[in-house]
């Protein structure tokens, strides 16, 4: 295969990955003569990773939260989309490997992100369910609402109980809003669904190692939060850290266990660089090291931001929040300063604007950090709500988010608790049966 890019005088940008960080440079580049930008996603379709836990819990249908990339740039001629997997690059040679075949650059960005941290336990790995993308969100609302149904017909309260009762590990924003959604549900929805279950039994648990929820809010949000959700009838331990989970039983490092089928973990992330980089541009967490113009240490050519780039500020010692608006700043700027360059004109240093911290616990309950406002409760959710509005691509998406959320304050209820799973083809499915069965032989022998 080819990736078919066309030759050109202009200065080529290759930008990896199309969250907020890579979709804002390549928008900012994509009107300009100097620049070709090439933009390689795995998807094709830039993502609204705040909102993953509202598909999770059925609250919002995925395209809503999703916005197809060739509608963001469909009068660009100078743009090119490629939908594929990078599987590493070659600073000496300026060319990116993908599986479509390498492409050439002048200009290389790595806008590719972070993703789930396990702190390499196997066990949490192969058995925990994750957030971090579309899919795993809508594999985590296939599995609760299949777990519900599955609840009615087992014989046994232990096994009812697994399948009910809920252990979110990570208090930072994605934890504490997926356990006031779920707490929410349960009281309101589930039980009209569900008339034949009770759920008075479902217990959801918070598990954070830290010694408070929501780690870089103000302390009045973050006891407010923990009253939120305690209210709600969340319970939530602190100071505590999970060790093991084998599928059913939970276990935390003080020795205590908990019963369930279901951890879901969203305790924490590590960055993805892409491969054949040099070690010593790897940071903590795997986030790679930058100046204050997003250039790679040791490079003049290849540029990283968002929760992928580790850059320092006085304010900021071990780097930016990995959250969507130092991406989004740290892409505007980099289109800027590519432009400077191109003009031989002197870059501008950056320098991260602080717009403050958010997360809403539940109906009418949310806690927001400005630099110059701290407040929680009804007020802090329309904030919150306006907020996460106004920052959804595309005009049709953000209507459908709002009638939606409209249409859940009033009534509690919508129709998205649906179970929907790909279908496989025959010949796929015999050939996965074939290769587990051989497994199964091997592991006998």
């Amino acid at each position: 295969m080819n990736p078919n890019i066309p030759q050109t005088d202009r200065r080529r940008v290759v930008v990896v990955g199309a969250g907020f960080g890579g979709l804002k440079l390549a928008r900012h580049l994509s009107h300009r003569k100097e620049f070709q930008v090439v933009l390689i996603n795995k998807q094709n379709y830039h993502e609204f990773q705040p909102l993953y836990y509202q598909v999770a819990t059925a609250g919002l249908e995925a395209n809503s939260i999703l916005f197809p990339l060739r509608a963001v740039f469909g009068d660009c001629k100078n743009v090119h989309i490629r939908v594929t997997n990078v599987t590493g690059i070659r600073p000496d040679d300026k060319t990116v490997d993908t599986e479509l075949g390498p492409i050439t650059y002048d200009y290389l960005v790595m806008a590719t992100g972070a993703d789930t941290n396990y702190f390499n336990q196997q066990n949490i790995i192969e058995k925990a369910l994750p957030m971090k993308s579309v899919a795993e969100a809508i594999a985590l609302r296939n599995r609760m609402l299949q777990n519900f149904e599955d609840a009615l017909s087992v014989e046994t309260l232990d096994e009812r109980e697994g399948l009910m009762d809920v252990v979110v590990v990570g208090g930072g924003p994605t934890g504490v809003e997926l356990c006031g959604t779920l707490a929410e549900m349960r009281k309101t929805v589930l039980p009209k669904d569900y008339p034949e279950l009770d759920f008075k039994m479902m217990d959801i648990f918070l598990i954070e190692s830290g010694a408070e929820l929501l780690g870089p809010m103000s302390v009045q949000s973050q006891e407010h939060s923990l009253a939120y959700l305690q209210k709600l009838g969340v319970h939530v331990r602190l100071n505590t850290r999970v060790k093991d989970f084998d599928g059913r039983t939970v276990t935390m490092n003080d020795g205590s266990t908990l019963r369930t089928n279901n951890l879901i973990w969203a305790a924490g992330v590590k960055a993805n660089p892409l491969a054949g980089l040099p070690p010593e541009v790897i940071g903590r967490g795997g986030r790679v090291l930058v100046d204050q113009y997003s250039k790679v240490q040791g490079f003049t050519d290849v540029f990283a931001i968002g929760d992928v780039a580790l850059m320092t500020e006085e304010k900021w010692p071990n780097g930016h929040p990995q959250i969507a608006q130092p991406a989004i700043q740290q892409g505007r700027h980099l289109a800027k300063n590519m432009i400077r360059w191109e003009r031989n004109e002197q870059p501008v240093v950056f320098t991260y604007r602080d717009l403050g911290t958010m997360a809403t616990i539940g109906r009418g309950l949310a806690v927001v950090d400005l630099p110059f406002l701290k407040f929680q409760g009804f007020f802090a959710w329309i904030t919150w709500l306006f907020v996460h509005l106004m920052s959804i691509v595309g005009v049709k998406n953000r209507l459908a988010i709002f009638l939606n959320w409209m249409f859940n304050y009033l009534t509690y209820n919508n129709s998205l608790r649906l179970i929907i799973r790909q279908k496989m083809p025959k010949g796929n499915m015999a050939a996965m049966q074939e290769k587990l069965s051989d497994q199964l032989e091997v592991s006998k022998t």
